[in-house]
């Protein structure tokens, strides 16, 4: 196509062509509840608490009620907006101007792994709807006791520990990492004292780019030193998937979600999902500036959900 047949419908065209071939960081859906539609500036979310077990029916029904917890969280909107001169338009015979409509699209799509990166990042001093900050030592609600989500390991006493280098984990350090921090999961209880995650299969193992090495071989290698790996042979329905972050700064630290279930740790919501819109030919930009303007925008935000479905884990 030459440069000359771009016109602003067209480009308006490529952006929601190149936006459905962007995929997105698979990561964000596993790790948020099913997509909340909004119409609101603001949203309320309430943790009512667990349904009681079951019991011995003796002395009749023991009713039970729900906790009042929950969390607020506003949109915002957002935006991106691109400038290409109208002679750069006239001029183009290589797709130059694709290639930039395309890094917009994969932009825009790339926007939710933003957000939720930046609560994970926080998430070791941000407040959550129990009151405490999302990775926390000493979450309790209800019946549950104290319970602890941000974890340490002491590397060097593990079985199979090589030398004990934080930054640097030896391949066996760190599959015994991702199980210690598994099995706190799999030990919170919930406001009613019973197990919160007894049937979870599915988790994700998060990684800066700094871990990527040690963490790869731990979730995907079938021998690890002289043994079977514990994470791909003997796990039974277990599935662990990594997912290396490069937002993520951490050089000696890594956290583990559950993404099974209902209930996630995080929240997605948005009023508004994702447009384009131009300024182009025949306007006062074009005339004044020599240029069109095309804007993305987006009315949305993120939230913390349920802790119990995550767990730091810093190597000490």
């Amino acid at each position: 196509m030459g440069g000359s047949a771009l016109s602003s419908r067209a480009i308006i065209g490529m952006f929601y062509e190149e936006l459905e071939k962007a995929i997105a960081a698979d990561w964000t859906g596993l790790l948020s509840m099913d997509f909340f539609q909004s119409d609101m500036e603001v949203e309320s979310y309430k943790w009512l608490g667990m349904s009681p077990a079951m019991r011995e029916w003796a002395g009749g029904r023991q009713a039970k009620g729900l906790r009042d917890n929950g969390i607020t969280i506003t949109n915002k909107t957002w935006e991106a907006t691109l400038e290409i001169l109208v002679d750069w338009i006239r001029r183009d015979k290589t797709g130059q101007i694709r290639v930039r409509i395309a890094d917009l699209a994969g932009r825009a799509v790339a926007h939710w792994a933003s957000l939720l990166s930046t609560l994970i990042i926080n998430a070791e001093s941000a407040v959550c709807y129990d009151g405490k900050y999302f990775f926390d030592t000493d979450h309790s609600e209800g019946s549950s006791g104290t319970l602890n989500n941000d974890l340490t390991a002491d590397i060097s006493t593990f079985p199979a520990s090589v030398h004990g280098v934080v930054t640097a984990p030896s391949v066996e350090e760190m599959q015994q990492t991702i199980l210690n921090a598994i099995a706190g999961i799999l030990g919170f209880k919930d406001d009613q004292g019973e197990p919160m995650n007894e049937g979870a299969q599915n988790f994700l193992v998060m990684a800066p780019v700094a871990l990527m090495s040690p963490v790869l071989a731990a979730t995907k290698n079938p021998i690890v030193g002289a043994s079977t790996n514990l994470i791909t042979n003997i796990t039974g329905d277990f599935s662990i998937k990594p997912a290396i972050n490069p937002r993520l700064t951490w050089t000696d630290k890594i956290a583990v979600f559950r993404t099974d279930g209902a209930t996630k740790a995080f929240i997605r919501q948005e009023e508004e999902g994702l447009t384009i819109n131009a300024i182009a030919e025949g306007s006062e930009e074009e005339f004044n500036n020599n240029r069109h303007l095309y804007g993305v925008k987006a009315i949305r935000n993120v939230g913390y959900g349920f802790w119990q479905k995550a767990c730091l884990i810093q190597m000490i």
